[in-house]
């Protein structure tokens, strides 16, 4: 997790760039100054981004700010490129299988998920690898088809078959 943002007394710059509570901008203050407006107003002082110089303080409530931190902080990871779904095929798919996954393939590919291809080989289908990966190319010409996809990571050859990773482009 990241560190608490400096407030009040910890500030340690000489001069911030203030922003008040409702949003307006005060411009570059001493921080003595700052801390004055902000205690009049019963509010904290809270260096938002030290990145610039003078670094940029907000007028506002600093446990109100934490919450909205950590919300953030919690969307953030909640929304990083959809979930991983998988699809698989089996080596003997029939046409109107190979349609029905299309179309679920498209369902979450409009949801905005990843999703995992994988068609398990087994036995002597082992080594017809080349009709496997025929099917695979049909699935994927079948789906380009209906929504832009993007590879994300190529055909590969596992212990258990082929898989690959594709998502919206």
């Amino acid at each position: 997790m990241q560190r608490k943002p400096l407030v009040n007394n910890l500030i340690r710059a000489r001069e911030v760039r203030l922003i008040d509570e409702t949003g307006k901008q005060l411009g570059v203050l001493t921080l003595e100054k700052a801390l004055q407006m902000a205690k009049e107003r019963g509010f904290d002082l809270i260096q938002v981004t030290e990145k610039l110089d003078p670094p940029v303080c907000k007028i506002m409530d600093y446990g109100k700010y934490l919450y909205h931190l950590k919300k953030k902080e919690k969307s953030a990871k909640h929304h990083t490129g959809g979930e991983l779904k998988g699809i698989r095929l089996t080596f003997g798919i029939s046409e109107h299988d190979l349609e029905t996954r299309v179309k679920q393939a498209e369902k979450f590919l409009k949801k905005g998920d990843r999703i995992r291809i994988e068609m398990k080989l087994r036995g002597r289908q082992k080594a017809l690898q080349g009709f496997a990966r025929e099917k695979i190319k049909k699935f994927l010409e079948t789906l380009e088809k209906s929504i832009p996809i993007k590879t994300e990571r190529e055909l590969k050859k596992q212990p258990r078959g082929l898989t690959m990773i594709i998502s919206k482009k």
